[in-house]
């Protein structure tokens, strides 16, 4: 938990764009100068300046090719509200928010819709449950740090 506090700390700013774009690419290898392009950095030293930050921290390696590679993944802030599939980062909501919808057009498009009061609560529910999925999911997809 202390270890996880302290990389919390360090990693923020230009250091925290540079995990992100790591985490975007799969944890593949990522040279110097790509990284530069890629985030717009002002020159190649500040781009392997951030990734041997990372190197300290022990979220990445480097390969003999002089390459950087994501070593370890770590949830910390905002990050522990998403989750990656491969290169694509998706909060988590988003896995609650399909399940309800399906759940709520199963019960529509399955179950006789006759007006009795409990098909009325369920459907309040399932779609009050939806809804609110649907808001988190988009509330974070919008502050993403990425």
């Amino acid at each position: 938990m202390k270890e996880e506090a302290s990389i919390e700390a360090e990693l923020k700013g230009k250091t925290l764009l540079t995990y992100l774009y790591l985490l975007r690419r799969g944890g593949g290898p990522v040279g110097v100068r790509e990284l530069q392009r890629a985030l717009k950095f002002s020159s190649p030293s500040i781009a392997a300046y951030h990734l041997d930050k990372l190197l300290n921290l022990g979220l990445v390696e480097k390969n003999r090719s002089g390459e950087y590679y994501l070593k370890r993944e770590i949830k910390i802030g905002i990050l522990t509200l998403f989750t990656r599939i491969g290169s694509i980062i998706i909060p988590r909501y988003l896995f609650y928010s399909v399940l309800f919808t399906t759940m709520l057009i199963l019960y529509v498009l399955l179950y006789p819709q006759v007006g009795t009061i409990h098909n009325i609560i369920a459907l309040i529910f399932i779609s009050l449950a939806s809804a609110i999925f649907w808001y988190e999911t988009i509330r974070l997809w919008r502050r993403k740090p990425f």
